[in-house]
């Protein structure tokens, strides 16, 4: 049985039997993974709390037939200890994981960049570096771009014009002008244009200390079901 060791994040976990689990992980060198971690779930397991969602490890996994099997995982940052006790961090953390796990698609397709992304959110969402939400939403706008869907939001999809972009077309890809929207497109507010720039960017400095408005994080929600062609069930709750 081949073995390679790899390190990544926990992005869910599913019981198996009476003892053992399936862990997802999104890996740096082997993009997503599902393996089994034999009797995880026993009180005195040699993983111990190493293998729960949103903890960064290294991992030494077996080759199997249909699953692979963890050997052994050590911890690089117990991002989940910090997380699990801020309920806004603690969501924000599901909706990104989610994202990623349903954008990475295939099994064994390294995502290095996004693997980059993910690390960067999680790590400021454990050291509350800004508010939760903004975190959350930054990653989810910003995992799709580098998946190829980014936003178009400094000139209009149709003419190209950059004045007057009080619309929103998530089919679209992007905001219209006042003469070219479209019957589907969304009313779109200067400040609410704005707050998307900013996630989009990274640009803490704009957001500020407050969160985005709601419906910014809606249209973010919409938006990325749109691309991922599936509904994000942690952004619904």
């Amino acid at each position: 049985m081949a073995l390679y060791t790899d390190e990544g994040v926990v992005l869910r976990t599913a019981k198996l039997g009476e003892a053992d689990r399936i862990i997802t992980l999104f890996t740096r060198m082997h993009g997503k993974v599902r393996a089994v971690a034999k009797g995880v779930r026993r009180t005195k397991s040699r993983f111990g709390g190493r293998l729960e969602p949103f903890m960064r490890v290294n991992v030494l996994i077996a080759e199997g037939r249909s699953l692979d099997v963890i050997s052994q995982a050590e911890t690089i940052a117990a991002y989940a200890s910090t997380i699990s006790t801020d309920y806004d961090a603690y969501m924000a953390a599901g909706i990104m994981a989610e994202t990623v796990d349903k954008l990475l698609g295939a099994e064994h397709e390294p995502a290095v960049d996004q693997y980059r992304l993910l690390i960067g959110a999680l790590h400021a969402l454990a050291r509350q570096a800004h508010p939760a939400r903004s975190i959350g939403d930054s990653y989810v706008l910003r995992a799709l771009a580098l998946a190829g869907w980014t936003p178009r939001l400094q000139s209009c999809v149709v003419c190209g014009t950059r004045e007057r972009l009080q619309h929103l077309s998530i089919p679209a890809g992007g905001v219209m002008c006042a003469a070219d929207r479209t019957p589907e497109a969304r009313p779109l507010a200067d400040t609410e244009r704005g707050q998307l720039c900013a996630l989009l960017a990274g640009d803490w400095t704009a957001l500020g200390e407050r969160p985005p408005d709601a419906r910014v994080t809606r249209l973010v929600g919409d938006w990325a079901e749109y691309y991922l062609e599936r509904p994000l069930r942690s952004m619904r709750v």
